[in-house]
């Protein structure tokens, strides 16, 4: 006799995902990764999109509202869009000679293609602002949810609404802030990380072998 088989919740692997972009630019805040790493974390980025994408499409099958929406969201900007932002950020350093030793740079003028525009990141301060206010919006909803996820929701919305003031211009000075949102990132990662382990293997064994805090609201 055949045995039937329904689609197990891709939620853990939705917050694998999150981490490695929480990860990847947590390092490029705290300076750790330079521009030429763009491309390859532009790569990752990709990937992580992939996954939630499907992560999405199946949460949303499910009748899953909240966790539907947000890894659509995510998938489409935390991924997909910040992957070809990183690869166009690297391409115009590229063509304004970003990368051409100061000697040879010196020796010929010609070295440097200066008509290139410079990358300007205001445009994404605005974008931003739309991605950090719907995720603030649908922050309550996570309050329903073991509040471990809703921290890290919380944590992601701060970053974001910094990451709105450091690329507007308007507050959130990068010197003092960039590092403080690399490392809240970073925490973000670890903690998508933790229930990412924590569905999984007390899913597996029916039984809690990680601790997972109970929701704030029933």
């Amino acid at each position: 006799m055949s045995q039937e088989h329904t689609f197990a919740s891709p939620g853990p692997a939705g917050l694998a995902a999150l981490a490695v972009a929480c990860f990847g630019f947590g390092a490029i805040f705290l300076g750790l990764v330079k521009p030429g790493g763009y491309p390859i974390l532009a790569a990752w980025l990709v990937g992580g999109g992939i996954v939630q994408i499907v992560v999405a499409i199946m949460e949303l099958k499910d009748k899953n509202l909240t966790g539907g929406n947000v890894f659509l969201f995510f998938c489409a900007f935390f991924m997909f869009a910040a992957a070809l932002s990183l690869m166009s950020k690297f391409l115009l350093l590229v063509g304004a000679g970003a990368f051409i030793p100061k000697e040879a740079a010196a020796a010929s003028a010609a070295a440097v293609i200066t008509w290139f525009p410079k990358p300007d990141p205001y445009v994404e301060g605005w974008c931003w602002m739309a991605g950090a206010a719907f995720l603030t919006a649908v922050t309550p909803a996570y309050a329903k949810s073991t509040s471990l996820l809703f921290l890290l929701v919380i944590l992601v919305d701060i970053c974001l609404w910094l990451i709105v003031g450091m690329d507007t211009g308007w507050y959130a000075d990068p010197a003092t802030w960039k590092p403080m949102v690399g490392y809240m990132l970073i925490f973000c990662g670890w903690i998508g990380i933790y229930l990412a382990g924590a569905t999984v293997c007390n899913t597996a064994y029916g039984k809690s072998i990680y601790y997972v805090p109970k929701p704030l609201v029933k």
